[in-house]
C-alpha cells in the first residue's frame, strides 16, 4: 500500500510541475508580451477572433495554474480534477495532431512552454500522451480514501483566483482605434498621364530630321527600365519615403539578442557600401527603454517607429519571427529575411543582393 501511495504522489508531483511550468513559461519573458505572442502565433491561426483571444488565453493559462495546484489536494481529485486534466491534455493533443498532419510536426514551436522551452508539435504530443497515461495509472492505483467530497469551494476559489491573477498580471489593453495594418497592394502605380488625342489639320511631310526623331523615340521606348515601377509597400504610414528608392526595413525587438546581431551586421555592411539602402526600423513596444542600448550595440542609430505587441506581430507577418529584414525598391519587396533558422538574415547574401541591377533582380 505504501509503495502505491508513494507512486501516486510521485505522479501527482510530476503532473503538478508539468502544468505549473507550462503556465509560468507562457508568461516569459514578460506576461503581456508572452501572452500576446501566444495569441498571435497560436490562437489566431486556430481561428480565434482578436476580441475573444485575449480572454481565452488568460483563462486557459489560469486553468493550467489551477490544475497544477489542485492535483496536489484531495477534494474531488478522482471525480473532477484528474478527468479535467486528462480532458485538457486530450484537447491539446488533438490540436497538435491536426497541426502535425497539416503542416508537419518536426519544426516550429507548439507554444506549450512558450519561448522559454521551445518544443515541436511531435515532442509535445509525446509529452501529453505520457502525461495522460500517468494520470490513468494514478486513478487505478490511488486509494479512494485519498479523495474528499465536502469542499467544492477549494476548486472554484483556486480556479477563479488563478484566472484573476492572469488578468492582473497581463491586463487586456484596449485596441487602438486609429491603428490599421496596411497590406501591400498588388497593383503598380501608374505614373503616366494620357493626353487627349487631336487630329492634325495638315499632314506634315516626313523629313530626315523627323524620321531621326521617330527612330530615337522608338529606341527610347524599347529601352530596358533601370528600376522597378513604383508600388505601395503598405509601410508609408510608418516612414513617408519608404516607397521611394532602395530601402532596408527592419522589424526588431529592443531586448532581442538576435535582433541586435542583425542590426550590427547591417551597420557593418553600411560602412562598407557607400550607396547602402537606407535603414529604417519598426520596434515592438516591449522593453522600449532598451532602444538606446540597442543602437549602442548596433554601432549606429537609425530612424525608427515603436508599435504595440499585437500590431507588431501582424505587421511582421503571419508565421514570421524576429529579427525581420526586408529589401524594398520603390516599394517592391525583393527579399524578406526573418527568424533565426532557415530564413534568417544573411549579411553575405544581402550584400550581393543590393548590388544587383533591376534586370538581374527580375531573373
Amino acid at each position: 500500500m505504501n509503495s502505491k501511495n508513494n507512486i501516486a504522489w510521485g505522479i501527482r508531483w510530476i503532473i503538478a510541475i508539468l502544468f505549473l511550468l507550462s503556465a509560468v513559461a507562457k508568461l516569459y519573458p514578460s506576461p503581456y508580451f508572452a501572452i500576446s505572442t501566444f495569441e498571435v502565433k497560436q490562437l489566431y491561426p486556430m481561428g480565434f477572433s482578436e476580441g475573444f483571444a485575449p480572454f481565452f488565453s488568460r483563462i486557459l493559462i489560469g486553468i493550467e495554474f489551477a490544475l497544477g495546484i489542485l492535483i496536489l489536494q484531495k477534494n474531488f481529485l478522482r471525480s473532477i480534477v484528474i478527468p479535467a486534466t486528462i480532458l485538457l491534455l486530450a484537447v491539446f493533443t488533438t490540436h497538435l495532431m491536426i497541426e502535425t498532419i497539416q503542416n508537419g510536426g518536426n519544426s516550429g514551436n507548439c507554444g506549450c512552454f512558450g519561448s522559454l522551452l521551445p518544443m515541436t508539435p511531435i515532442e509535445a504530443i509525446v509529452k501529453n500522451v505520457v502525461a495522460i497515461i500517468l494520470l490513468i495509472w494514478l486513478v487505478i492505483i490511488m486509494p479512494k480514501s485519498n479523495e474528499r467530497h465536502d469542499n467544492f469551494w477549494v476548486l472554484t476559489t483556486t480556479t477563479f483566483a488563478a484566472i484573476l491573477m492572469l488578468f492582473m498580471l497581463a491586463p487586456i489593453q484596449p485596441v487602438e482605434s486609429d491603428f490599421s495594418v496596411s497590406t501591400p497592394e498588388e497593383t503598380v502605380a501608374d505614373t503616366t498621364e494620357t493626353a487627349p488625342v487631336t487630329l492634325p489639320q495638315e499632314v506634315e511631310k516626313p523629313t530626315i530630321d523627323t524620321a531621326k526623331k521617330e527612330i530615337e523615340k522608338a529606341v527610347e521606348v524599347k529601352a530596358e527600365p533601370t528600376e522597378p515601377a513604383p508600388k505601395k509597400s503598405g509601410y508609408a504610414s510608418y516612414f513617408s519615403h519608404i516607397d521611394k528608392g532602395r530601402k532596408t526595413l527592419c522589424f526588431f525587438v529592443p531586448g532581442c539578442d538576435h535582433c541586435r546581431v542583425a542590426a550590427k551586421e547591417l551597420t557593418e555592411l553600411k560602412k562598407k557600401n557607400k550607396n547602402f539602402p537606407e535603414i529604417s526600423i519598426i520596434f515592438m513596444n516591449e522593453e522600449a527603454d532598451l532602444i538606446p542600448a540597442f543602437f549602442k550595440e548596433a554601432g549606429a542609430e537609425y530612424p525608427y517607429k515603436i508599435i504595440e505587441v499585437i500590431p507588431f506581430w501582424k505587421v511582421l507577418g503571419s508565421g514570421k519571427d524576429t529579427p525581420g529584414v526586408k529589401y524594398l525598391w520603390n516599394g517592391n519587396e525583393y527579399k524578406y529575411y526573418w527568424g533565426i533558422n532557415d530564413n534568417k538574415f544573411d549579411p553575405v547574401d544581402y550584400e550581393k543582393l543590393i548590388h544587383k541591377t533591376y534586370s538581374e533582380l527580375k531573373k
